[in-house]
């Protein structure tokens, strides 16, 4: 308890800022126990296939009318579900509602993850680890951890390669990719050897099929590398979507353990997509697998060219040694490339340019080479830059942003320093 000391007037309590819903909110806001919305809104097709994906076992039950259903392990005989096998017997809706309310109440781990693809059907990605386990079957702190930070690496490669193909993404796509994790689910990680992400088919399922395709042709580069010592596999595995981040990725998952797999599995509302397996098995990758993935992060990283842009951008920092010669720029990029900010080293004459656009709001076309070195933060061989017109209302948007950015009064005090004359 915290006491205002005496004197001090109460402070006045601000509303919180409305955050946009999680796309997990729909199971507690479905209904008051937290079910999906209606028992006749779930197909039991859809509840059979989950159930088996999930480890229940059928034990029994009606033959052509319903199952009997047992969640695994050491909780089989605490639960018990009767699924109909369709909706073609009257109380078919009546054995839904009790098992949607008995998963509800279930403790068993795969229960919420039952009802969650029921209630937003998604395509699960699982990657499981095999490390030392600790007492009463846990990982350390630092497993989990790592476990984490792998999965969310190789999603966001994954997330890439549905924006274009390359072997290197560097700043790249960086935005586009991470806004397309936004609606992406995550379970608990049992033990820190365990992941599973669920992704919403209207928005994930091209990244659940780019990942699908871009792992299995990593694994069999690797095993080309491995077995001939060739990796020309690699290079026509970018088309697949493979990349110097998703080996990254697939490094920092294997490192530390004694080996990894990652399965996908389709969601059963939407049917498997086109050009991919019903039961495609988990893609494993072993310790002996990361001199090979290593030296394709590497090979990737080096071989990537540098892209020719024209960017249109504002400026929004300056700096040379003096009030005379060349000096750098960094712009905040408006259009040309998938980039946020890029970095251009500006003679005198094109820097004095910059700084003229920079003082009256507006923004600036700069011809040039993006390099691949340092992740395409940086364009060479700047040429053409002139300042780029735009109507009254963005300009005016664009000049009271740089009014309020704190690099001007830097960029004043060095173009007024000599003798009071203001130099561009």
């Amino acid at each position: 308890m915290t006491h205002r000391p005496a004197g001090e007037p109460p402070r006045s309590v601000q509303p919180l800022r409305s955050v946009r819903p999680h796309p997990a909110d729909t199971l507690d806001d479905a209904t008051p126990d937290g079910l999906p919305a209606r028992p006749d809104a779930v197909d039991p097709s859809v509840l059979t296939a989950l159930l088996h994906r999930h480890g229940w076992q059928r034990r029994g039950g009606a033959p052509g009318r319903y199952g009997r259903w047992t969640p695994p392990g050491r909780a089989a005989g605490a639960t018990s579900l009767l699924v109909p096998v369709s909706r073609a017997f009257p109380d078919s809706d009546d054995l839904l509602a009790e098992a949607l309310h008995a998963l509800s109440r279930s403790g068993t781990p795969t229960a919420r993850e039952i009802l969650l693809s029921l209630a937003l059907p998604s395509d699960e990605i699982r990657w499981e680890r095999d490390v030392p386990t600790g007492p009463a079957d846990t990982a350390s702190w630092t497993a989990e951890e790592q476990l984490r930070s792998a999965a969310r690496r190789m999603l966001l490669a994954g997330a890439l390669a549905t924006r274009a193909r390359a072997g290197y993404y560097g700043a790249r796509h960086r935005h586009a990719a991470a806004a397309a994790l936004e609606n992406v689910l995550v379970g608990p990680a049992p033990g820190g050897r365990m992941l599973t992400a669920f992704l919403p088919v209207d928005t994930g399922r091209a990244l659940a099929v780019r990942l699908h395709q871009a792992l299995y042709a990593a694994r069999e580069a690797v095993d080309y590398r491995r077995a001939t010592g060739g990796t020309e596999a690699f290079d026509s595995a970018v088309a697949a979507g493979v990349s110097h981040e998703l080996a990254e990725s697939l490094v920092a998952l294997v490192r530390g353990t004694e080996g990894a797999r990652i399965a996908v599995r389709w969601a059963p509302a939407a049917g498997v997509p086109e050009g991919c397996g019903a039961h495609a098995e988990p893609v494993e990758f072993s310790p002996g697998d990361l001199p090979a993935l290593r030296e394709a992060a590497a090979r990737y990283l080096r071989a990537e060219p540098s892209v020719p842009v024209r960017i249109t951008g504002t400026v929004v920092r300056m700096r040379r040694p003096g009030p005379r010669g060349p000096g750098t720029v960094r712009l905040r990029v408006l259009a040309g490339a998938e980039v946020p900010h890029v970095r251009v080293a500006l003679d005198e004459e094109a820097y004095r340019i910059a700084g003229h656009a920079h003082l009256v709001g507006l923004p600036v076309r700069v011809l040039g080479r993006l390099e691949s070195r340092g992740g395409f933060r940086r364009l060479t061989g700047a040429c053409e830059i002139t300042p780029v017109q735009v109507d009254e209302a963005e300009r005016d948007r664009l000049l009271k942003a740089v009014q309020e950015h704190v690099e001007v009064a830097a960029f004043l005090e060095e173009a007024c320093g000599d003798g009071g004359q203001r130099r561009y």
